[in-house]
């Protein structure tokens, strides 16, 4: 069976990461002095499991002046492969390989360096292959909603502020101070979210982001291994997702590959010098993503964008090293078989090491085929955009991308200018045509994630100008066409805001926290348009979920003639007309013009409304618009 390159797999060498690693290491120990080995302080993986496809592991061991130490194991099935001296001596690398037949239990090591330390390390019996309720994946058939846990509703106040974190409060009235949002909130309003129509949850990151300022958003992870204990417990989150599946939703892990928090414990005592991109002074990415492929780019541009920071407080991983590599890869195998959880959102997926996005995914993949996984991939152009996904480009410098789903910018550009602009030959509702007739690069488009918004972008009530006829035909279109429709909570209640300071489209969810003058997480509570909005989402998301043709059916466009995109969704389950039309006023629609997806056909029934079309040769579509139509034979 191959496994995966990135795993060292030389036995009983000291192995190092790069002659400059080598170097240090050798002056180090020539010049320091081994103080005495302490009790091992960590592990990572903190646990790990029998029964992989990969058979090999990697651990990463902290405690003062462990570097120093011989290691011994005596555990049936499980061999020792060698240690690795690092540049820091409180690290050790320990290679171990784990045989088919091993069985799980307390794998006692032993470090001997001044003293003897034991260590007791455990072994679980792998439980994601036989159990159909882990590791679903996320399909076209699913409906994301995507939430800030700190912003969306408080279920323990009891940790809202935890001893021994760097911010000691909460403050609502802050943009970026915490606001005490967390797991028990959300899993509280479970039967919302299933009343809406969502079934799979994407929270952005759990786990810790102990940071001193702006820690809210969880993307400068301080702790791999730890959920946030401002959210609950790690074993609060495998509870969490336990009961998401109990309750018939789907959960989403969004992780962070190319970077971490300045307090993590791995930046603050670095293991070596190589384990992050190094520069004089701080030196932050230029955020260009075409230096990634561009054939003519520079070097120095291709080195900013992969290797430059992404902001003063996020140290950048130097994922060349096979170290680094391989511990990063082990931790997101570890949170899928740890918690079962269904899928993964990767932020700023373009900027990591091309090699180690392709070993990632692999071995990742290996493990969990079923798996689903998009990718943050903020760029310009479906051709830039499909890079990133699998595709049928060509590899462009050795990268072949084996991620299956990005999130759609192309298609959030294109029903934003739709909404915002006057139809032209390219240019208004004429994108959303061109946006998905660049599918053809890709080996699945349905695997990707459309949006109207999110936790970085304005609020799309407010893109379009409050325009609730607008804001309608968005709604109809991210539920009608194809891919993985992804909804940014509070959208569905008319939340607004513009994303300059990026705050202000991440407030408190109304009704999450006890006292709140506004409850829309009640029928009752959600009064004028911002009720009719909910039922409006929830109708359409609902009708999705039970009709095939919606979330898996085939797509067939038309080019948009007159400020009006039309399009069918159809398998043998049914078929599903919408007419959009973009134009301040009425327009008369010729139907015969789609005798190829009528025929058969003779009437159809308006999803939202319950209006019937009787006549399928012409058509009176209101101003701003968007019909979704059912049709009967």
């Amino acid at each position: 069976m191959k496994f995966p390159a990135f795993l060292p797999l030389l036995a009983g060498a000291l192995l190092v990461a790069s002659p400059q690693a080598a170097t240090a290491a050798v002056a180090s120990a020539a010049i320091v002095a081994a103080p005495t080995t302490a009790a091992i302080s960590r592990i990572d993986p903190t646990f790990w499991w029998v029964g992989m496809k990969n058979p090999k592991l990697q651990l990463l061991v902290h405690g003062a002046g462990i570097g120093s130490s011989t290691v011994t194991l005596s555990y049936p099935g499980v061999t020792l492969d060698g240690t690795q001296k690092l540049e820091n001596p409180d690290y050790l690398i320990v290679n171990l390989t784990i045989a088919p037949d091993a069985k799980p239990g307390k794998l006692n090591l032993e470090f001997q360096g001044a003293k003897k330390v034991k260590y007791s390390y455990e072994l679980r019996q792998r439980t994601t292959p036989g159990d159909k309720t882990k590791v679903q994946g996320v399909t076209s058939a699913d409906f994301v909603y995507l939430l800030m846990p700190d912003r969306f509703a408080n279920g323990d106040p009891k940790n809202d502020v935890v001893k021994g974190t760097r911010v000691s409060r909460i403050a609502r009235d802050s943009m970026y101070a915490r606001h005490g949002g967390d797991l028990k909130g959300v899993e509280q309003h479970f039967d919302y979210l299933k009343e809406l129509g969502v079934t799979a949850i994407w929270p952005t990151p759990v786990v810790e982001n102990d940071m001193p300022k702006a820690s809210y958003h969880g993307y400068a992870l301080t702790d791999y291994y730890a959920v946030d204990r401002r959210y609950g417990s790690n074993e609060d989150y495998v509870r969490f997702v336990q009961r998401a599946h109990q309750s018939g939703l789907k959960v989403i892990h969004d992780v962070v590959l190319n970077h971490m928090g300045s307090k993590n414990y791995l930046f603050l005592e670095q293991p070596a010098a190589d384990w992050f991109h190094q520069w004089p002074s701080f030196t932050r990415s230029n955020f260009r993503d075409a230096a990634f492929n561009d054939p003519y780019a520079s070097d120095a541009d291709r080195k900013l964008y992969g290797e430059g920071w992404f902001d003063t407080t996020m140290p950048d991983l130097n994922q060349s090293n096979p170290l680094v590599a391989t511990y990063v890869i082990q931790n997101f195998i570890w949170w899928v078989e740890y918690t079962g959880l269904d899928g993964y959102r990767i932020d700023t997926y373009p900027y990591s090491d091309r090699n180690f996005l392709m070993q990632w995914g692999e071995a990742v993949l290996n493990e969990f085929p079923q798996l689903g996984m998009f990718g943050e991939t903020w760029v310009q152009g479906n051709g830039q955009q499909a890079f990133f996904a699998r595709n049928i480009l060509p590899p462009v410098n050795g990268f072949k991308s084996n991620l299956p789903g990005v999130t759609d910018f192309q298609s959030y550009y294109a029903i934003n200018e739709a909404l915002t602009k006057d139809a032209g030959w390219t240019d208004g509702i004429a994108k959303l045509y061109y946006a998905l007739q660049g599918d053809w690069m890709y080996e699945d488009p349905m695997r990707n994630v459309v949006f109207l918004d999110n936790h970085d972008l304005s609020r799309f009530y407010s893109v379009v100008g409050e325009d609730f006829a607008k804001y309608k035909m968005g709604l109809a279109w991210l539920l009608t066409t194809r891919g993985i429709p992804q909804l940014y909570y509070g959208t569905e209640v008319l939340m607004k805001n513009f994303s300059n300071p990026d705050g202000l489209v991440r407030e408190d969810f109304p009704g999450g926290w006890p006292g709140d003058k506004k409850n829309y997480f009640t029928a009752a509570g959600r009064t004028g348009q911002a009720g009719e909005a909910f039922t409006y989402v929830s109708k359409l998301a609902n009708y999705r979920k039970t009709h095939p043709a919606l979330h898996s059916g085939k797509l067939t466009q038309f080019i948009p003639q007159d400020g009006i995109y039309t399009y069918f969704r159809h398998s043998d389950a049914g078929t599903v007309m919408v007419l959009m039309n973009s134009n301040k006023d009425e327009k008369a629609v010729e139907l015969s013009r789609f005798a190829e997806r009528l025929n058969g056909f003779s009437s159809g029934t308006e999803v939202t409304s319950g209006a019937t079309l009787s006549d399928l040769k012409l058509a009176r579509i209101p101003g701003r618009t968007a019909w979704v139509v059912e049709l009967k034979k």
